[in-house]
């Protein structure tokens, strides 16, 4: 079942900024600011969401536009809850950018229309929480009307929200013309050549605990790639599938057939299908266990799968080493624990090696690490998106891509 697959052209081809004329006019810019805070003073701990969107909206300032920048932060489900105020972003962005930022008190209330209806060319003002009004994450036509009604144009510039069809993603562009800001821009530029018109060879590195959320883009790489790399915890769902121990490791029971297959198409396709040759492991779950290795195949029922060995490693650096372009998306073991944390930093140091690749990070925790180990400048391209990133890589079409103008 899983094998069968139709395949979908999945239209990128979108107009950005750069195609508008947006001089004199209001535009609603939809920004992720969704930026974690000190749960106690509520200071923003780590900003980059925040400086990512500074280009898009510098350029339609300098442009002559009204900017009316918008965004969710945490769940507040539809109620108003200061924890989760924008009022702190806004004091980030008026240090950032050296400018008055105006903040409305709501989202399309008395405040934010009558603040919106006075904005000048060259002036930004921010909205506040969009996920305090109960139709944004419904998609509400009502509300995406109200959003619409603040603004002449709709620029999406909020990559790690395109999955999802919400009222200021999607909704909103039904009624005003909408397009990508210079950050989707340059997602869906470089990502998509990565899929559709890769320097080759093309490597996939795909990790992480659960082979379930990497389903469809194991099954949309082995039509593209040239080798898919496999490890992290889903590693031990596969070396079940080929009847190797694997002792008391994470593992899918209900995937061991989608794993046998996924490795039959590798082989039908010609696709270099890699999985760990062993592994570090450990007999309990925690940060200070000692590392044991195991060949794979081979764990013994008191052990437990916590990285990839370091013939893994030697063998993952050699692929990487040879190929044009690289896609990584998952840790290769259990790094937040530095006994087992090699696998991932090993990966992260190879990919910064291979100067001549085209080195793509698809978000998440693969993000994180390349920019906690400092190789952040080394990649050719760090993804802004999480779930974006991953349904992008999965062939998926993203709603909040998909309601854009095309070129």
């Amino acid at each position: 079942m899983y094998l069968e697959r139709t395949d979908m052209i999945v239209n990128y081809n979108k107009k950005s900024v750069n195609n508008l004329d947006v001089k004199g006019k209001k535009v609603l810019l939809r920004c992720d600011f969704n930026v974690p805070q000190d749960k106690e003073t509520g200071v923003i701990t780590d900003d980059q969401r925040i400086v990512a969107s500074l280009p898009t909206i510098k350029y339609l300032l300098e442009q002559g536009a009204a900017v009316i920048a918008c965004s969710h932060l945490g769940r507040p489900k539809g109620e108003v809850n200061a924890k989760y105020s924008l009022a702190p972003v806004q004091k980030r962005l008026i240090e950032l950018l050296g400018m008055d930022v105006f903040f409305a008190a709501d989202v399309v209330g008395e405040d934010a229309n009558a603040k919106a209806a006075a904005l000048k060319p060259g002036q930004l003002l921010l909205l506040e929480n969009l996920r305090f009004e109960k139709g944004e994450e419904k998609n509400d036509s009502v509300l995406a009307e109200k959003l619409a009604k603040l603004a002449d144009v709709y620029v999406s510039d909020a990559f790690g929200t395109v999955h999802r069809a919400h009222a200021s993603t999607a909704g909103v562009a039904a009624f005003l013309p909408a397009v990508a800001g210079l950050l989707v821009q340059k997602e869906l530029d470089i990502m998509g050549a990565a899929l559709s018109n890769p320097k080759r060879p093309l490597v996939a590195i795909l990790g992480g605990a659960k082979v379930s959320d990497k389903i469809g883009v194991i099954n949309n790489l082995l039509e593209k790639a040239d080798a898919v790399i496999i490890g992290g915890g889903m590693a031990y769902t596969f070396s079940k599938a080929m009847g190797g121990e694997i002792g008391t490791s994470i593992c899918e029971d209900d995937k061991l057939d989608y794993a046998r297959q996924m490795i039959e198409k590798a082989a039908a396709k010609g696709v270099r299908f890699l999985l760990p040759v062993d592994n570090l492991c450990a007999t309990e779950f925690s940060p200070a266990a000692e590392a044991i290795e195991v060949e794979s195949g081979k764990i013994t029922p008191d052990l437990m799968g916590m990285d990839i060995g370091p013939k893994t490693v030697e063998l993952f650096r050699q692929v990487v080493a040879e190929a044009g372009t690289v896609i990584w998306n998952g840790p290769m073991g259990v790094f937040e624990f530095p006994n087992f944390a090699g696998g991932t930093t090993a990966v992260a140091e190879a990919l910064a090696a291979n100067s001549a690749a085209i080195t793509i990070i698809g978000g998440g925790d693969s993000a994180a690490a390349v920019q906690q180990l400092g190789f952040a400048d080394k990649m050719s391209h760090i993804s802004t998106g999480g779930g974006a990133s991953l349904e992008f890589l999965e062939g998926i079409e993203l709603p909040g891509v998909a309601c854009l103008l095309d070129k």
